[in-house]
């Protein structure tokens, strides 16, 4: 080993901790948040859960809104590992199944409307659902606008 060679060794060294990892680098995880749905009753589910969830490698902050029912973790953490702890407390967990009432294009059908979302929200839909015969596309232009008075290109048959 020349000289070259014994400082990549000693670099590699100090670069990965003492540890020997010559081809194999490990993945930074990304910092993320992850919304759960976890139903808890009373303040002792609230802690149990809360306590359960920091413990967990890479989580940074656990914030819980008991009225939604809804618990947000932050960190490094992987979204099926924090779903995992958060169902080994005994809770029934899922992961926050719900969006804005502004982001859905139609929140009303069947497959978004539900009665137990939280003020504001509705399901989380996919791009595009059939309901019966016909299918709704989200990404469709608003059909209203061609037609309004407020839009200069609208139809002039009105």
């Amino acid at each position: 080993m020349g000289v070259g060679g014994t400082l990549e060794y000693i670099s590699e060294l100090i670069g990965s901790g003492g540890s020997h990892s010559y081809g194999k680098r490990k993945k930074k995880k990304q910092f993320q948040t992850v919304e759960l749905k976890v139903r808890m009753d009373c303040d002792g589910c609230v802690l149990k859960v809360k306590n359960s969830l920091s413990s967990l490698k890479g989580v940074k902050s656990v914030e819980i809104n008991k009225k939604q029912q809804k618990v947000t973790v932050s960190g490094y953490a992987e979204a099926s590992k924090v779903l995992k702890k958060a169902k080994s407390t005994g809770k029934k967990a899922e992961i926050w199944p719900y969006v804005p009432y502004s982001l859905v294009a139609q929140p009303y059908i069947a497959q978004a409307y539900d009665k137990k979302a939280p003020p504001g929200y509705v399901r989380k839909v996919d791009p595009y659902v059939t309901t019966g015969t016909m299918t709704v596309y989200n990404n469709d232009p608003s059909y209203t606008s061609m037609f309004s008075d407020d839009n200069p290109n609208a139809c002039s048959i009105m």
